[in-house]
């Protein structure tokens, strides 16, 4: 039997290797601490629960829906970001997806020809760099500078666009270092991939983490992003359903049309018992929202300071949901570093090599799927240190 080459070459799904790595703790130090996937840990409220499950057990959410989302949640979600971003957003516009990896799956198939080239900023998003992989696009890198707090250089990227280049991936609040775009960066972002032809598709999967009441950004105001903008979202996190597998596309209507064959093709729809309890939610879970918001900012600020208190561990960027930490043990050590964090202290998190060329000194911390006595159990264990046999001169502590 022979399997597609092409498939081959795509990494195995990092969290699978981290599981794999925590599975040989014998927990000496206290339960294994998972801070490698965004992951919510906590349930949704107890009335959205009562409508998934009276939603699941309804014989109408058992059956086919409509491709592109169920009528009431494209409104619905149209509505909401049209009053968040104070612009004018048609359900037209609006794909829903089972989840936001298969709204980016979908939007890459709709722009990119195999051969063609997507930007992808480093450290990226593993998914993102797979799925170009397997469709064979190109996953064009574009290195951020972490003095610069991972935020791109338009000039430098008007410069890494040529003509096989169909679209520029950006994901704000970012995966993995947690750095918010400015609005500013991102409207003169837009204006570059106008100028030059090509779509910026904007991953916004943790937006409802930004400061309570802030704007995003402006692009939903602009013409030309009918044809320049799609722009992604997962209602994983903010609802806490990750399991449920919603996520959602706004795009120009005539992208959407595209998007649609996609999803016919790869799942027909999303899952329709969360679909049919979301309407309900995006207008009721405001304080929600917010209270996860305020609660996931008292962590950043724990981890903030517990980190301050270890020496060699540097914060280079946080925000959101993730934390991306220089470590002290050199520069090409990443990924043994994350497996002996985990095999012998119990401590789950993403060597930087897994995000990119040039990641090799960071790892990255998911901060916001652990209470701030976790985050503070996090700083005890890497107090202690790496133990156990003599570490290797790689895993020295650099100076």
């Amino acid at each position: 039997m022979t399997l597609s080459s092409r498939l081959a070459r795509v990494s195995v799904p990092p969290i699978t290797q981290a599981a794999r790595w925590v599975s040989d703790y014998d927990g000496r130090h206290g339960p294994a601490i998972d801070c490698s996937q965004a992951v919510p840990n906590h349930a949704p409220p107890a009335e959205f629960a009562e409508r998934l499950g009276q939603a699941g057990a309804d014989l109408q959410a058992a059956r086919y829906g409509n491709i592109l989302g169920d009528p009431a949640l494209r409104s619905a979600y149209a509505a909401h970001v049209s009053q968040r971003y104070a612009a004018t957003i048609d359900a037209a516009q609006v794909a829903i997806t089972s989840g936001c990896n298969q709204a980016f799956f979908a939007a890459m198939i709709a722009l990119a020809e195999p051969g063609e080239a997507v930007i992808l900023p480093t450290p990226w998003y593993f998914n993102h760099v797979m799925t170009l992989e397997m469709l064979g696009i190109e996953p064009r890198p574009f290195a951020l500078d972490s003095a610069a707090g991972f935020l791109p250089d338009p000039g430098a990227l008007d410069a890494a666009i040529d003509e096989s280049v169909r679209a520029v991936v950006l994901v704000s609040p970012n995966n993995p270092t947690g750095a918010i775009y400015p609005p500013a960066l991102l409207s003169e972002i837009l204006d570059l991939c106008v100028r030059r032809g090509v779509v910026l598709v904007l991953d916004e999967t943790y937006r409802d983490f930004l400061p309570e009441g802030a704007r995003p950004h402006s692009l939903f105001d602009r013409g030309e992003a009918e044809d320049h903008l799609v722009a992604l979202y997962s209602f994983s996190k903010s609802y806490a359903i990750p399991g449920h597998r919603v996520g959602a596309m706004i795009a120009g209507e005539r992208t959407i049309a595209e998007i649609e064959k996609v999803i016919d093709c790869v799942q027909i729809c999303a899952p329709r018992p969360a679909q049919a309890a979301l309407p309900w939610a995006i207008e009721a879970l405001g304080d929600f929202r917010a209270a996860s918001a305020r609660e996931i900012e008292t962590r950043a600020h724990a981890f903030r300071a517990a980190f301050a208190a270890l020496p060699g561990w540097e914060i280079r960027q946080l925000g959101a949901y993730f934390a991306y930490v220089r470590h002290p043990f050199g520069e090409s050590a990443s990924e043994e570093i994350a497996a002996r964090l985990a095999r012998e202290l119990g401590i789950v998190v993403l060597p930087g090599s897994f995000f990119g060329p040039g990641q090799a000194s960071f790892l990255r911390i998911a901060f916001a799927n652990v209470t701030v006595p976790l985050i503070a159990e996090i700083a005890r264990r890497l107090a202690i240190g790496l133990g156990g046999a003599a570490p290797s001169p790689t895993l020295e502590p650099q100076a």
